[in-house]
Order: structure tokens, then C-alpha cells, then sequence
């Protein structure tokens, strides 16, 4: 490991305990910054409504104001979430009401860039609407240095990840794919827990300058973004305990795989894709089956260049 990353993982790795809730709203009303926080939501019906919930009761009261605004950016769900959602009193957005005039690309990625046009913290904090057993310091935990250290300005969460009954196991793609995409390529970012995370937070004015990958790759495609705008020293990670949620078959993993591998292909070189897609395996009744899907492909530039943005910004 880099000498810069040891110094780093002392001086910018943090546990959520290590700022209280006291400390947190004392900065809040010293500085006056307010904060968004984001859900983008696909058919998560059976958690959306207790992570709203425990927001708005631990993050949201009077006697705790963390938090300014909680959003659910519902991308087409066909399940009741937008109802669970509002009934636990989040503000639900769909995902076609946010630059309507431009269609919208299916992708997490996607749904996280229109959110900076339907929010209007100085914080946004990202958290993912499949979490079970919700502490509310996912949120208070990164969004904790943010208000304390003017110096940073991206934090990402880090955990546990159980896969099943088995500790540690989660992540498979973080380890397999990411992780050795970061240590050989992005050497200063080999400090990160949990890279491909997706709970962390960031200063608006830093999100508006990156573009943001419209898929999977969003994460890492951020990551490394913000290394290369702010530099190391601007990031940090805090960890929040353990992380409980919905796994996804190893097909779909192979496809988020991809997706991740050509984001950092871009980011290397900016080359062009000789072939923009993945071709996997099922059985079927008379053998071996190749499906072939598209890689994501496309990237929403930053924020601060679209006209409906600056508008809101200028009005």
C-alpha cells in the first residue's frame, strides 16, 4: 500500500460514534448547511418505508434537525413502493418528472443524476432503499465530516456486508471486479472499504461537476471522479456497522461486473468499446443457452451544465 494511502486511512477513516449527534447539529447551525438525502427506489416495497421511517423519526425531529429534506426517486417501480414511500412520509419524485423533456436512460446512475435537480441540499447523502435492519447512522455517519471538516467533500460509507449466515462475504463484485481494478490502476483509492458502496455523501457542489455513468458503474465511476477533481485528501470513509440487504444472482452480478470494468476502461483511456456488451449462460431444456445484454454505454455529463440547473441556480 501507497505510503499517501497509510497516512490517508489514519487521518480519514472515521466510525460513525466519533461524531455524536450533538457535535453534528452544532456544526449544522454554525455553518447553515442543509441536507438532502436520497432513495433512489426500484421495486423495494418491503424496505422503503421502515429506512423513511427511521430517518424521519431519529434524523428529522424537532429535537434533531440533521436532516432537511428525505426524497424517494421512484425509477418505475411496478410494486407499491412510491405508496410505501410517501405513506412513511418521505417526498417521492418519479424519475420521468425530473428533466422531462429528456428521456430517461434506465440505470441507478441515471436515477442519482436527476436527483441533484429534484433536491437542493448543500449535502446530498445517497442511500440504498433495499437496506434491512436501518441505523439511522448510515446517514448521520456520512454525512459527519462534511459538516465538521470544511476540507472534505465525499464520504463514503463502510461495513460489514454478510452474504447469508456467512460474515464478510458480500461484496463478491467489490473483490473480484473493483478492487483489483482500483489497487492497479487507482492505487490512491486502495483504502476504501467499500468502494462500490452505495451509501455515502457529498458536497452539491462537488456532485454538479462529475459525470455521472448511468448504470452500475456510477459508484466507481464517482469514486474515481472525485479523486481526480478534489484529490485523496478531500475523501473519507466512516464505518456505520453492518450492512444488511438483498443479494443478487451471480448473472446479475456478472452484468454489474461489466458494467464496472468498461466505467474504468473509459476513465483510463477514454477508448472506444469494441464490443459494448456481455454474453452469459442459462440451461435450458435442450442445453446451454447465451443470452447477451447491453453494457451500459452512456454517462450524463455534470449537473452544472444543463440549462434547467442553472436556471434554478440563477432564479
Amino acid at each position: 500500500m501507497l505510503e499517501e494511502v497509510e497516512r490517508w486511512l489514519a487521518e480519514r477513516s472515521w466510525s460513525a460514534a466519533d461524531r455524536p449527534l450533538d457535535v453534528l447539529l452544532a456544526a449544522k447551525r454554525d455553518s447553515g448547511t442543509t441536507v438532502s438525502v436520497v432513495l433512489p427506489a426500484l421495486n423495494e416495497e418491503p424496505t422503503v418505508g421502515a429506512i423513511v421511517e427511521v430517518i424521519r423519526r431519529e434524523l428529522m425531529s424537532d429535537a434533531v434537525p440533521l436532516v432537511d429534506e428525505l426524497v424517494v426517486i421512484d425509477s418505475g417501480s411496478t410494486d407499491r413502493t412510491a405508496e410505501v414511500a410517501a405513506a412513511a412520509g418521505a417526498r417521492v419524485v418519479h424519475r420521468d418528472e425530473v428533466l422531462p423533456g429528456l428521456p430517461a436512460l434506465p440505470g441507478k446512475g441515471e436515477v442519482l443524476w436527476r436527483s441533484l435537480l429534484a433536491t437542493t441540499g448543500d449535502v446530498v447523502c445517497f442511500v440504498d432503499a433495499d437496506l434491512r435492519e436501518f441505523s439511522a447512522d448510515f446517514v448521520s455517519g456520512i454525512v459527519g465530516p462534511l459538516l465538521t471538516d470544511p476540507g472534505v467533500q465525499f464520504v463514503k460509507a463502510m461495513y460489514d456486508r454478510p452474504l447469508g449466515e456467512a460474515a464478510g462475504q458480500g461484496g463478491r463484485v467489490t473483490e473480484l471486479v473493483a478492487r483489483p481494478l482500483l489497487n492497479l490502476h487507482w492505487p490512491q483509492l486502495a483504502g476504501f472499504v467499500q468502494p462500490l458502496g452505495g451509501e455515502y455523501a457529498a458536497r452539491r457542489s462537488l456532485l454538479e461537476r462529475l459525470p455521472f455513468p448511468v448504470g452500475y458503474g456510477v459508484e466507481l465511476g464517482l469514486l474515481v471522479d472525485a479523486l481526480h477533481t478534489v484529490g485523496l485528501d478531500a475523501l473519507a470513509q466512516v464505518d456505520v456497522g453492518v450492512r444488511k440487504h438483498r443479494h443478487q444472482d451471480g448473472q446479475a452480478l456478472g452484468r454489474m461486473a461489466a458494467a464496472i470494468y468498461r466505467t474504468a476502461q473509459l476513465r483510463l483511456a477514454r477508448g472506444h468499446l469494441v464490443r459494448p456488451a456481455i454474453t452469459q449462460f442459462e440451461r435450458g431444456p435442450e442445453g446451454f443457452v447465451p443470452r447477451t445484454y447491453p453494457v451500459d454505454t452512456e454517462e450524463r455529463p455534470p449537473m452544472a451544465g444543463i440549462p434547467e440547473y442553472a436556471k434554478r441556480h440563477a432564479a
